[in-house]
């Protein structure tokens, strides 16, 4: 149920769209010039545009270290939000994220055995999330292809593989420290290869806004959404394999980090309604700032995993997404 009438619905959207501009321009000033070296706006600046003007300690600090950490973070939240807004529209389902479809977990399988033995742990979640996302469609085609059974593949094949996280970490003696911080999630560390992974998610997640009128269709949970025109079957396969992809790249750099894509959604859903036209690009800013003002706290409280964080606010909401779906069902 919206908050506003639908006749503001465009002044509402451009007030969001405003809102978050300036949510995201403050946070990169506070994010940038704080920290265990304090920074003023102008050293900032000076030090992105004219590197030369300042020390080589504060480029360090500035273009090498906070820079790429909160590219990743405002990239990373935009991705999971994105693909939260296609999994939920695909699926019908208020509850779908992307790891309802057990792509994060497929990634914590495949990250846990890499350092279990010793191979790399990125490489290897990105090819587990993609396998699991590959399983979980296999499953749902061969029961009947409808979302309710993707949703019950997804669960199974998630379970199944966290089961797997749960051997490996009982088999890694001295390297499970290292398996469970990375479950929990971090962008400590981030490196500009990480960004531009992350960042080609968002790109290929953001051209979900090219089918926005056919996610209103297939949202609306009718039976044959051909009648409007809309090529379902194709349309699924492509934006599924976009949404894995985008995940994928954001859970096999950082770990895995719940939530984003079912929280921020569905805020912006409630202010200005369930139009993807108008949904994808704020789902893209808020999902930006949610995350990087997440993982700004998580620094300031010693390098605390983000994910942690991002299950503190998401636990809640989910349960209160269930009782109000509920309540109306």
């Amino acid at each position: 149920m919206m908050l506003i009438d639908p006749k503001g619905r465009d002044r509402a959207y451009w007030i969001l769209f405003l809102l978050l501009s300036v949510c995201l321009v403050g946070v990169f000033l506070i994010r940038m010039t704080s920290g265990e070296m304090g920074l003023s706006s102008s050293q900032v600046l000076l030090s992105l545009f004219f590197p030369d003007s300042q020390g080589v300690q504060v480029n360090l600090v500035v273009r090498d270290i906070r820079l790429p950490r909160l590219l990743a973070s405002v990239g990373g939240g935009a991705s999971l939000a994105l693909s939260g807004v296609i999994l939920q529209a695909l699926l019908s389902n208020p509850l779908a994220e992307p790891y309802t479809l057990g792509i994060a977990s497929g990634a914590a399988f495949g990250a846990s055995l890499a350092i279990l033995i010793g191979w790399y742990v990125s490489l290897a979640a990105f090819l587990g999330a993609l396998g699991a996302m590959g399983l979980v469609s296999l499953l749902a085609w061969r029961s009947g292809g409808s979302s309710g059974h993707t949703i019950l593949a997804g669960i199974v094949v998630g379970s199944t593989l966290s089961a797997g996280v749960t051997l490996a970490k009982a088999l890694a003696g001295e390297k499970v420290g290292g398996i469970v911080f990375w479950l929990m999630g971090s962008f400590a560390g981030a490196s500009w290869g990480n960004v531009l992974f992350v960042w080609g998610g968002v790109l290929i997640t953001s051209s979900a806004w090219w089918f926005s009128s056919d996610l209103d269709a297939i949202s609306l949970g009718g039976s044959n959404p051909s009648v409007l025109g809309v090529e379902e079957k194709k349309l699924r396969v492509l934006l599924l394999s976009t949404s894995a992809l985008a995940t994928a790249s954001v859970v096999s750099s950082f770990g895995v980090i719940g939530f984003v894509g079912l929280v921020v959604p569905h805020l912006i859903r409630i202010i200005i309604g369930a139009s993807h036209r108008s949904l994808i690009p704020l789902s893209f800013m808020a999902g930006g700032v949610l995350l990087s003002v997440a993982d700004g706290f998580a620094r300031g409280l010693g390098e605390l995993p983000v994910g942690v964080l991002t299950s503190l606010v998401g636990g809640p909401f989910f349960c209160w997404i269930l009782i109000k779906e509920r309540g109306t069902s």
